[in-house]
């Protein structure tokens, strides 16, 4: 695994010594190097970045305050490596939930630690999301089994016997009862908003008291579901 890198040290030798040590790490791809806060905040609205080597001690913006920015922001937060030479920074490091604390000067073998503990957290999430986006379910259409996908369906339809289960890839006409085949789908994700709809709560543009529209197609809304649709969001935020 590739860890897309940046140091951010206002020391321009001791930034060349975090720089040199990372460069020479097989699993970090460095992408810039940065002696402000302010650069660095510039660079990441545009680029993504897995982690960031941080010295905290810096002008203007210190690397703590920098943090607070990270976490009030839209921006997808980074694991964080503290670097300092002050010890005193090591314990305040861990409040901000950071991946470890380096002191100055740095040790190689610790270093290299704290790189294995970045690695086994993006491994760990990465799985967390290949599970998430790989969810899918079988349906027989045409007398032909067909893997599809939870995060592509749009909407299911009842056809008398059959279901219409309409997907970002196509639409399906499978022998099934609507509670059947609500009973295949994952808890949280779908909501059975009419006698004759379910409906993928994500796949949802806008609605009103009467219709869920989703790719300007409207689905009736049952007024007993108008509640349990509203409450359905809130949850699936």
């Amino acid at each position: 695994m590739i860890i897309n890198t940046i140091v951010i040290d206002p020391n321009a030798l001791q930034r060349m010594d975090t720089v040199k040590k990372s460069n020479d790490h097989e699993s970090i791809n460095l992408l810039a190097e940065f002696n402000s806060c302010i650069e660095a905040n510039n660079f990441l609205i545009n680029t993504d970045v897995d982690l960031i080597l941080l010295e905290v001690d810096i002008p203007k913006i210190s690397g703590f305050e920098f943090l607070d920015i990270i976490n009030a922001s839209s921006i997808s937060s980074p694991e964080i490596i503290i670097i300092s030479k002050n010890k005193d920074h090591a314990f305040k490091s861990y409040s901000y939930s950071v991946t470890d604390y380096l002191a100055k000067p740095l040790d190689q073998g610790l270093f290299d630690k704290s790189i294995n503990k970045v690695l086994k957290k993006l491994n760990l999430t990465n799985k967390k999301t290949e599970t998430k986006e790989s969810q899918h379910i079988f349906v027989k259409s045409n007398l032909k089994k067909r893997k599809v996908f939870i995060r592509d369906i749009k909407w299911i339809e009842a056809l008398g016997d059959y279901v219409k289960l309409i997907t970002t890839n196509g639409s399906y006409v499978i022998l099934s009862t609507m509670k059947a085949f609500e009973n295949d789908l994952p808890s949280g994700k779908f909501l059975r908003i009419h006698k004759s709809y379910i409906i993928n709560l994500k796949k949802i543009e806008r609605y009103n008291s009467r219709f869920v529209e989703i790719d300007n197609f409207q689905i009736p809304l049952s007024r007993n579901k108008k509640n349990h649709l509203s409450k359905a969001l809130e949850s699936s935020i």
